[in-house]
């Protein structure tokens, strides 16, 4: 009897009712934000025929996300963190909205200054993200048990990936059709999201030891995260791999220079890394990551590398699929250990911090991982930008393993 209550759950944190809700949330939300990555990346490309122009995208979300993560990380921690949630996803609408109103033929804005217009909007979702990025990993910490922090990681990871493949697969044939039209169906799952939000209960505002100005608070989140070799490890080598390893970002481009296709597929290709993570998480569920999690972790990361080459030297559009496809399924084994690593390694008290400056890594890298890519491939040509970007995720792999012990030699269960 003993022996089956200690048999591992796999669907233990989906018994949890406000974790159904904070996962539908999750869902319909990075619909919204991954149908909007394509739907901008197309649009600006068709505009502007340029990579670089598609690179800059993402830095103009980068630097404002950047600018006011750790202030989000002091909001997220001394402020109703449902609230926070609620009132920047509304903004998100608002600014979907925008990017609605800059599509329609009869508005002659674009007509007259060209992107600018959408790089101010994206600027301003950047803000936007980096609120949300601090708040919601807290607010899931308090919503289930400590005991369950893998688990909830390993779903929250699994519906991220899944929207992330029907999101980009799907909204390729409405680009097609209407900007427009994209856009719409777009801001009505952001709207769903938000709705669902409203079902999670507010939670209290974490017990501080000590009373804090705000830039002894800012500072307590940046030495934390510098002084843990673990979280420190972690951490770097994401930014670092998806910074250096950010092929997806120039999809437009090698979907049309490169496989000679259309809309269909790009969201065919955008939609395949996820469908590899959403494999890899269900595997990960029934088969958690607790032993050798670390050397896992750095295999995880290597082989992510080595697919991204691959991808880069694929001139098949099947092939390519299948290369996105391997880096999803390797790049979630990172996701869910690092996910894990923060959520049992950080004080309750210091998770939005924590939160930000991860956001900071990771959230931003992605951003900044295309304006490099733009830049490599306006220097280098589009598939050797990518296949550097590759080789030097397996230098910082090496890099990384050396300098992070710790990391390397992890169990999760030491951390419980």
């Amino acid at each position: 009897m003993k022996l089956s209550n200690e048999k591992h759950d796999p669907f233990a944190a989906l018994r949890i009712k406000e974790f159904n809700f904070f996962l539908i949330n999750r869902l319909f939300l990075t619909l919204g934000i991954q149908m909007q990555y394509v739907i901008v990346g197309w649009q600006v490309y068709k505009l502007t025929n340029s990579a670089l122009a598609i690179g800059i995208v993402g830095l103009a979300e980068a630097i404002p996300f950047i600018t006011v993560s750790l202030f989000s990380g002091h909001v997220a921690d001394h402020f109703n963190r449902k609230h926070i949630i609620l009132f920047f996803t509304f903004l998100l609408m608002i600014s979907t909205g925008f990017l609605l109103y800059f599509s329609l033929d009869s508005v002659s804005v674009i007509k007259e200054y060209g992107v600018t217009p959408i790089y101010i909007i994206i600027g301003f979702i950047g803000v936007v993200r980096g609120f949300l990025s601090a708040a919601f990993p807290s607010i899931l910490s308090q919503i289930v048990p400590r005991k369950l922090y893998s688990n909830a990681a390993t779903w929250n990871s699994t519906v991220w990936h899944l929207a992330s493949v029907l999101g980009p697969a799907s909204i390729g044939f409405f680009i097609k059709e209407s900007y427009s039209e994209a856009y719409i169906i777009d801001l009505v799952f952001i709207s769903i999201s938000f709705i669902a939000f409203l079902f999670i209960r507010s939670k209290p505002i974490p017990v501080k030891e000590k009373v804090e100005s705000l830039f002894e608070s800012l500072a307590v989140g940046v030495r934390f995260v510098f002084k843990n070799q673990l979280v420190l490890g972690a951490l770097s080598l994401d930014l670092f791999a998806v910074l250096f390893g950010g092929a997806v970002s120039m999809l437009p481009v090698f979907v049309k220079e490169i496989l000679h296709c259309g809309p269909e597929e790009l969201g065919f290709l955008r939609a395949a890394p996820a469908i590899g993570a959403v494999i890899m998480a269900l595997i990960i569920a029934y088969k958690p990551l607790k032993h050798n999690a670390g050397r896992n972790l750095f295999l995880a990361v290597g082989a992510f590398g080595v697919s991204t080459i691959l991808f880069g030297l694929s001139t098949n559009f099947y092939w390519a699929l299948f290369f996105l496809f391997l880096t999803g399924a390797f790049d979630n084994v990172s996701v869910v250990i690092r996910h894990t690593i923060l959520q049992l390694a950080t004080p309750d008290e210091m998770r939005g911090r924590v939160s930000a400056v991860n956001g900071i890594f990771i959230g931003s890298s992605n951003e900044i991982g295309a304006f490099e890519s733009g830049v490599t491939a306006k220097a280098f040509g589009l598939k050797p930008s990518i296949v550097i970007g590759g080789l030097m995720t397996l230098l910082v792999v090496l890099g990384i393993a050396k300098l992070a012990p710790k990391l390397r030699k992890l169990n999760i269960d030491e951390l419980k």
